[in-house]
């Protein structure tokens, strides 16, 4: 079993940045993919970036180049730096966890474990 929970979530302008942390609780962290996912409510959940066990790393095609993901196992910890950010970034980010395995990064109906989620808000 795997719990997380998210944070660094909040209010800022287009262009600013903000930092967003997952804590995760067990011993096998380091055996997990991990990946960040955003949703707004009506609508369906986009992919936003996610990194591999061994620490490969894939990104959506609207946040490629702004946002990059990091994990610090020793931790237990996963991060996504937003930086330059877009009105168009606004919803609530869930990180999620799957044991490791050869399934694209991007693909959510393999994941296992869920967040609550942290609300991100960017205003023009």
């Amino acid at each position: 079993q795997v719990a997380l929970v998210e944070s660094g979530g909040g209010s800022v302008q287009a262009g600013g940045s903000l930092r967003l942390s997952c804590a995760a609780s067990g011993r096998t962290f380091s055996r997990h993919d991990v990946a960040w996912f955003r949703q707004n409510p009506g609508e369906g959940r986009e992919f936003v970036a996610g990194i591999r066990s061994d620490g490969g790393t894939d990104y959506g095609d609207s946040v490629k180049g702004r946002f990059s993901i990091s994990r610090d196992n020793a931790q237990n910890m996963m991060y996504l730096q937003m930086n330059s950010l877009k009105p168009e970034d606004t919803a609530v980010y869930h990180c999620a966890a799957r044991l490791k395995m050869i399934r694209p990064l991007n693909a959510g109906r393999f994941y296992n474990y869920w967040g609550q989620g942290t609300p991100v808000t960017v205003s023009s």
